[in-house]
């Protein structure tokens, strides 16, 4: 390590005997051994040996070169996550190789450009980024990814070409290595109608053209000439998810200490920080000229992506979150957090309590609760906006407001979940067994574990994790589709499906906090650590870790060595070493004082250990270089 960081380190040893292994460690234990074998049956059974699908070579083939390249990557979106957090070396390998697999695949049917998607929206782009960014925070000094996330970057900063910065809008809806893509098709159809979308209406139900989904489907001239009307008030100009691009220059200034890439993410998100100052609901949309509106009629909301259609809140609240969060990280200035705070504060303003059957669209995770609640009514928001006002309630997803007040963690963004809270009708302790998209799900038990009122969270967390694990592996032994028949039979989402690495647990109890936004966020991790006699990055062999307390003035984190041979971890505050600690304390001894980014903790063979920090959030300038590198 740096010698200013080793100055800044107290090494503690621990002096604990462990009598009985805590279950809770066994089973960490147990998790992270299961996934050891679980990823390498994935891909043995679904990848070749360079790291890329096994599928046809037609894969690709009528998607009309927009569909995205999200689908592809996000089978291996947590790999690099899981060694980060203390998966084995040759996982990072894999990771890699499968990024690098995939990204000559998509190359060859002409997805990529340049090693980025050519042009899509980036609800979409976000989830594909996931793996990259993973990759990056895992090996922050591989010179390849520097460079590649610099490249990536500056396809958005001022002088590349999908950025205005004399209006601050990025171009289009769709945009990427090719710059904007006006529109949402390169054929006459000018949209590419799919029954898929049938749930969500259509988007512009005020133009003359409007007509039912099923009228339009089934004359294609009819929708055509509504496809025209969508390309022309809706494929041009900037959308409130293109926050989401944000991640690229974030991550390209931690790499490499570059300021103009924080100084783009500030201008940036600062427009639309801008543009909610005149508005009560901040706005999807801005035409090229930097005008709210100015291709809807005036309207703030009808944006792609955005309040109207196809999904409102999700889309608008995890790019606002994102956005935020990365502008606050790079400055420190708190108040880009009203960005991520007003869509969720503007649906709750409209809160009703309804039933199961009055649920709308994205219900499917809520399933599970609310049938442990027959017959009962529970808090549920508009997800969407039109011309006719709120519309589609569902209950709220978790993870946005949770993860603005983890970010935070400032007094209004609790009193927002106490809320959500207090108004459910259902169990907030209860663990349900699921295994969602983006891999996430469980916020509110885990809410409850940091609240002290959910005291068994982490033995119940832990055995439904490995439960899901062997599920994704079973379903991998039993999987009767030959991959290589391609997408007609195995399906676009055949992989992800089966993925069997599972992040949000560990990410939970080992560092204290919650699974990454899927749509493009960048880790927010609480605690991280690092492996002293291996100099990489996670827990070492044998080691689990507990955090019970994520106050900033009472940070509480237990470790348990399992084995008999001595461990040695680092313990830092931050993803990006940006939480600037003050004192740690081990077990009931002094107070030690730090003033810099964490501390050592020797833990010879079957001992536990106790810490206790007192940090201040966002205090030290966030930078991605590990611990042992020179610094830039």
């Amino acid at each position: 390590m740096t010698t200013a960081d080793s100055a800044r380190m107290p090494e503690l040893r621990a002096s604990r005997r462990v009598a009985d292994l805590p279950r809770w460690a066994v089973l960490e234990r147990e998790l992270f051994a299961a996934q050891e074998k679980a990823w390498r049956t994935f891909s043995d059974r679904y990848t070749e040996r360079d790291g890329r699908l096994v599928f046809r070579d037609t894969l690709g083939q009528g998607l009309d070169g927009r569909d995205g390249v999200d689908d592809f990557y996000e089978p291996f979106f947590n790999w690099p996550t899981l060694y980060l957090l203390g998966g084995s070396a040759e996982l990072l390998t894999a990771s890699r190789r499968h990024w690098r697999g995939v990204t000559a695949q998509l190359t060859e049917m002409g997805m990529l450009e340049a090693g980025l998607e050519r042009g899509y929206d980036w609800f979409h782009q976000g989830e594909g980024m996931l793996l990259f960014y993973g990759l990056c925070l895992a090996d922050p000094g591989d010179p390849e990814l520097r460079e590649l996330a610099r490249r990536f970057a500056d396809f958005y900063l001022p002088g590349g070409p999908n950025y205005d910065p004399a209006h601050r809008v990025i171009r289009a809806p769709h945009n990427g290595s090719a710059g904007p893509r006006p529109g949402f098709s390169d054929h006459d159809t000018y949209f590419p109608w799919s029954d898929a979308l049938r749930p969500y209406g259509l988007p512009l139900d005020w133009i003359a053209d409007a007509a039912p989904f099923d009228e339009l489907a089934a004359s294609p001239e009819r929708a055509r000439a509504y496809g025209r009307e969508m390309w022309d008030r809706m494929g041009r100009g900037d959308t409130i998810v293109n926050l989401a691009a944000t991640g690229l220059a974030v991550n390209a200034h931690l790499l490499t200490g570059e300021q103009r890439y924080a100084d783009w993410v500030t201008e940036y998100v600062g427009a639309w920080h801008e543009r909610l100052a005149d508005h009560d609901v901040v706005p999807d949309n801005a035409g090229l000229n930097g005008v709210v509106g100015e291709y809807l009629d005036g309207r703030w909301y009808g944006g792609h992506y955005g309040w109207t259609w196809p999904h409102g809140l999700s889309p608008v609240g995890s790019a606002t979150v994102i956005g935020a969060s990365n502008a606050t990280l790079l400055t420190g200035d708190r108040s880009f957090l009203d960005l991520a705070r007003n869509p969720l504060d503007a649906v709750l303003r409209h809160a009703e309590r309804r039933g199961a059957d009055g649920m709308g669209t994205l219900g499917e995770r809520w399933q599970p609760h609310l049938r442990a609640t027959p017959g009962g009514r529970t808090l549920m928001v508009p997800q969407r906006y039109g011309d006719s006002g709120w519309f589609d309630y569902t209950i709220m997803p978790t993870q946005l407001p949770m993860a603005l007040w983890h970010f935070g963690r400032e007094a209004v963004d609790r009193e927002r979940i106490e809320h959500l809270r207090s108004a459910s009708d259902w169990d907030w302790t209860a663990v349900h067994t699921q295994r969602i998209k983006d891999e996430a799900g469980h916020e509110e038990p885990w809410y409850e574990y940091l609240a002290g009122r959910n005291p068994d969270f982490p033995e119940r967390m832990l055995r439904s994790a490995l439960d899901v694990c062997a599920e994704r592996v079973a379903s991998i032994e039993d999987d009767t589709v030959d991959p290589a028949v391609g997408p007609d039979t195995l399906g676009i989402h055949h992989w992800q499906q089966r993925n069997p690495v599972v992040t949000e647990a560990l990410l939970q109890l080992t560092t204290g906090s919650p699974q990454v936004l899927y749509n493009g966020g960048l880790a927010q991790l609480h605690l991280r650590y690092h492996d002293v006699a291996e100099r990489r990055p996670g827990l070492p062999p044998d080691v689990a870790a507990l955090v019970s307390d994520i106050r900033p003035d009472h940070t509480v984190v237990e470790f348990v060595n399992l084995g008999g041979a001595p461990r040695s971890v680092m313990v830092r505050a931050g993803s990006f070493d940006e939480h600037l600690v003050h004192t740690v304390r081990l077990d009931d001894g002094p107070v030690h004082e730090v003033e810099g980014p964490g501390c050592t903790v020797e833990l010879p063979g079957n001992t536990r250990a106790r810490l206790t920090l007192t940090m201040t959030l966002r205090a030290a300038p966030p930078s991605c270089r590990s611990p042992w590198e020179v610094a830039r």
